[in-house]
C-alpha cells in the first residue's frame, strides 16, 4: 500500500473516533439519574485529561526540539492569546463550541505530526493514529453533550458535522506527509500554538465543567485522561 493511503486511512479512522464519541453521547442513557451526571462528568474530565497530555507529553515537548526558547515561548504564549479571543467571540455569540474547537486543536496538529512523521521514516505513526482516535473518543462525546443543549441543533446533525470533520484528519495528515516534513519549525510553531491554545481552553471551560460538588469520580477521569498519554508517551520508541 502506498505510504501516501496509508496516512490517509489512519487519519481518517483516528478522526472517526469523533462521530463515533458523538454517537455514544446520543445513546448514553444510565439511571439513576445522579449516576448518569456522574457518569458525563467523568467523561469530560477524561478528556481535558487527554487534552492535557496531548500538551504535556506531545504538543510542548516536540514543538521546543525544533525552536529556540524565545520562539518557542512567543508561539505557546500567542496561542492562548488567539483561543483567549475565540473563547471571548464564542461568548458573546453564545455558541456551545468550546469543547470542539479544543477537539480540533488537538486533533489536526497531532494528524500533521502522524503525515511528517510517515514521511520522515519513523514507525511512530501507527501508534500515534490510535492515541489519537483514543483521545478522540471521550472529546467527541464532551462535544456532542455540550452542543446537544442547544435545542435548535439537531443531534443527528451533530454527528453527521463530526463525521465531515473527521475529513480533516487526512487532509492535515497529507499536508504534512508531503509538504510540512519539510519545514520542521512551521510544524512546531503550530504544535505550540495547538498547545497554548488547548491549556487555556481546558482551565477556562472544560476543568470548571467538570467539576460536580461532592463527587470525587470526575477528578480522577482527569487523571486517567492524562495516564493514557503517559502510556501512548512512554509506548512510542
Amino acid at each position: 500500500m502506498p505510504t501516501w493511503l496509508t496516512v490517509t486511512l489512519l487519519t481518517l479512522m483516528a478522526g472517526m473516533a469523533m462521530p463515533l464519541g458523538a454517537i455514544f453521547a446520543r445513546l448514553e442513557h444510565i439511571h439513576p439519574d445522579w449516576l448518569e451526571k456522574e457518569f458525563r462528568h467523568s467523561v469530560m474530565a477524561f478528556g481535558g485529561g487527554a487534552l492535557f497530555s496531548a500538551v504535556a507529553l506531545v504538543l510542548v515537548p516536540e514543538g521546543i526540539e525544533e525552536l529556540p526558547a524565545h520562539y518557542s515561548v512567543f508561539w505557546f504564549v500567542f496561542g492562548g492569546f488567539i483561543f483567549c479571543g475565540l473563547d471571548i467571540l464564542l461568548a458573546r455569540h453564545k455558541s456551545p463550541t468550546t469543547q470542539l474547537v479544543a477537539m480540533l486543536s488537538d486533533f489536526i496538529p497531532e494528524a500533521m505530526a502522524l503525515g511528517a512523521a510517515f514521511s520522515t521514516g519513523g514507525n511512530t505513526g501507527l501508534l500515534l493514529a490510535i492515541l489519537i482516535g483514543l483521545q478522540n473518543l471521550p472529546e467527541g462525546f464532551n462535544a456532542y453533550r455540550e452542543m446537544n443543549q442547544r435545542p435548535n441543533i439537531p443531534s443527528l446533525h451533530i454527528v453527521l458535522v463530526f463525521g465531515l470533520l473527521a475529513l480533516l484528519g487526512p487532509v492535515a495528515g497529507l499536508g504534512g506527509y508531503f509538504f510540512l516534513a519539510q519545514f520542521p519549525a512551521v510544524v512546531a510553531a503550530i504544535k505550540l500554538i495547538a498547545g497554548g491554545g488547548i491549556l487555556f481552553l481546558v482551565f477556562q471551560d472544560i476543568a470548571p465543567q467538570a467539576r460536580l460538588a461532592n463527587t470525587w469520580a470526575p477528578a480522577l477521569g482527569a487523571v486517567l485522561g492524562f495516564a493514557l498519554g503517559v502510556l501512548g508517551h512512554e509506548l512510542l520508541p
